[in-house]
């Protein structure tokens, strides 16, 4: 038996399967470190979110923001980082994940001694790209464009 035919309703559209390499993905270093969003209404089409990975070295950060339609979900792969939520500091290590909820301000600052890698989700997405996200200190580097998440590919 088919979803369709279980929950009553027509069949869904096919979704395509769609990879991403991060190395594909030109990294984004407006907010700090190196960020690459492999998954996102503008790559492959989704439509309830994004994420990617996040490269960070020793002493690097990604300045504080917060998301006002998203949960963030973060999960550590390499290095030793502090999540700041809302002014309370979080330790990381490698194997953690982490639930930002939306509103709460955050910041991600690599303390370690390695560089740090971090797999990112973001959901549901904002009603616009523009209203997404709410940078709440100076940018590391504000001349840079911001992510590219919506819109078609």
């Amino acid at each position: 038996m088919t979803a369709a035919e279980t929950s009553g309703g027509s069949a869904p559209a096919e979704v395509k399967a769609v990879k991403v390499n991060a190395a594909d993905v030109a990294p984004n270093r407006r907010r700090g470190g190196d960020i690459r969003v492999t998954l996102s209404p503008k790559t492959v089409s989704c439509t309830s979110g994004f994420g990617g990975v996040l490269y960070l070295k020793p002493g690097e950060h990604v300045a504080e923001h917060y998301h006002p339609y998203s949960e963030e979900f973060l999960h550590v792969i390499a290095g030793e980082l502090e999540m700041t939520l809302d002014g309370e500091p979080v330790r990381l290590s490698p194997g953690d994940s982490l639930l930002v909820p939306i509103g709460v301000r955050h910041r991600l600052v690599n303390g370690g001694e390695e560089e740090a890698h971090v797999v990112f989700h973001l959901s549901p997405l904002a009603p616009r790209p523009d209203l997404g996200h709410v940078d709440t200190e100076q940018l590391p580097a504000p001349q840079e464009p911001n992510p590219q998440v919506g819109g078609s590919r």
